[in-house]
């Protein structure tokens, strides 16, 4: 295990609390779409490409999710969490 010295530990924990519930609510939200995607494929007495298009739709909004989990990481990591309260 790597141990970080003096503030670099404080860095962390700050950043892991800011980020503990962003990745639970995306990871939640592209589990939830995924599993709604996968169950369209599953409908009967469909055509396949019927099938295929009400699937994708969910599928994209997952990875959509993702994208913005992986852009709120970045924010809280370079500092830029608190834009907000300036305007």
């Amino acid at each position: 295990m790597i141990k970080l010295s003096g503030k670099g530990d404080i860095m962390e924990q700050k950043h892991w609390k800011k980020l503990a519930a962003p990745i639970i609510i995306a990871v939640i939200i592209a589990a939830y779409f995924l599993i709604v995607s996968t169950l369209c494929l599953f409908l009967p007495q469909l055509p396949f490409i019927v099938k295929l298009l009400m699937a994708a739709l969910p599928a994209l909004l997952a990875g959509v999710a993702l994208y913005v989990l992986i852009e709120r990481i970045e924010e809280i990591r370079s500092g830029e969490e608190d834009d907000l309260s300036q305007y």
